[in-house]
């Protein structure tokens, strides 16, 4: 379990979790400015632009990569496979919420959104609502960069303050849910930020709000081996040495490592979802996104990506 992390912890956009939503933006911009990127984010650079020096300008400089491929390439696919890995992962729920619309959902909630910018960058069909749910402090420094760039979100979107351990589905109520229509939930970035009980507990919440029809999608928690999380720590350590980064947030310790965790697509099963998984290395690789060498590959130390449809 992370010794970083309190029960009553809290953050703004650039400490502690809030700092992980400013990396992934900074993924999802150095994949926009490739020739041909795999997904498009118009608003990542300047959501990240606004935050302030850090280790995020380094994920999106490709004179950065530049330096690195040249001292050490073992370091440089490490780099190159974190980048494809959020590509991927943004590809892969762009599509589940496609999917959703044209289903014909039109409500849609975006747990721990963070610097989430679909509201405003997927092509949401008229009448839809999508409610954004994080801390205070991160919704209105993502607020005020979109007013800067005279940003109009594509759907009708509102925003809910509250942290999610505390009583968000009622703050999600007040706010104009309405428990009866089926709804398009994602849970991007998160589960691993939780420890297993609050899991359970969210999914729960969730599948309380969640008419018949309604959709989920989540990505699970890669299983690492003590030896593994070890040696993936001096790996990291090695990078922030070799590169400057000693400031660079360690990830690993924001994160619960919980041996109870349960299997998000068993539990989805067990409590009226029809539920599926892919692994994020099988997407990969389907994408062609997949650079580590094979000696690299530990299955279980990847995450998945599941989807589920709420049959009663």
């Amino acid at each position: 379990m992370s010794s970083l992390r309190t029960h009553d912890d809290t953050w703004d956009i650039a400490t502690s979790v809030g700092s992980t939503a400013v990396m992934v933006a900074a993924a999802r911009a150095g994949e926009t400015a490739k020739a041909d990127p795999l997904i498009r984010d118009p608003y990542a650079e300047a959501l990240v632009d606004g935050v302030g020096p850090g280790i995020w300008d380094l994920v999106r400089s490709e004179e950065f990569a530049a330096k690195v491929a040249d001292a050490d390439t073992e370091v440089a696919a490490v780099f190159e496979h974190m980048g494809n890995y959020q590509a991927v992962r943004t590809h892969f729920f762009d599509a589940f919420f496609a999917d959703a619309a044209a289903a014909g959902i039109r409500q849609v909630v975006i747990l721990a959104s963070g610097l989430d910018s679909r509201a405003y960058r997927l092509p949401w069909p008229a009448e839809t609502v999508v409610y954004e749910i994080d801390q205070p402090k991160v919704l209105e420094y993502k607020a005020a960069k979109m007013a800067e760039q005279d940003a109009s979100p594509s759907a009708e979107r509102r925003a809910v303050a509250i942290d999610l351990r505390q009583d968000w589905p009622n703050a999600l109520r007040e706010g104009g849910f309405d428990v009866d229509t089926p709804t398009a939930w994602l849970a991007e970035g998160l589960l691993m930020y939780l420890p297993a009980e609050a899991q359970d507990r969210l999914f729960e919440q969730i599948t309380a709000l969640s008419a018949a029809g309604s959709r989920v999608a989540a990505e699970t928690v890669g299983v690492r081996s003590d030896d593994r999380r070890a040696e993936f720590r001096a790996k990291f350590e090695r990078i922030a040495a070799q590169f400057g980064m000693e400031n660079a947030p360690d990830i690993a310790e924001l994160m619960y490592d919980d041996p109870d965790r349960a299997d998000v697509a068993q539990w989805l099963d067990a409590h009226g979802w029809r539920a599926a998984a892919v692994t994020s290395a099988d997407e990969m690789r389907r994408l062609d996104r997949w650079v580590l060498p094979p000696g690299d590959f530990d299955h279980d130390g990847f995450s998945s990506f599941v989807t589920g449809e709420k049959s009663v």
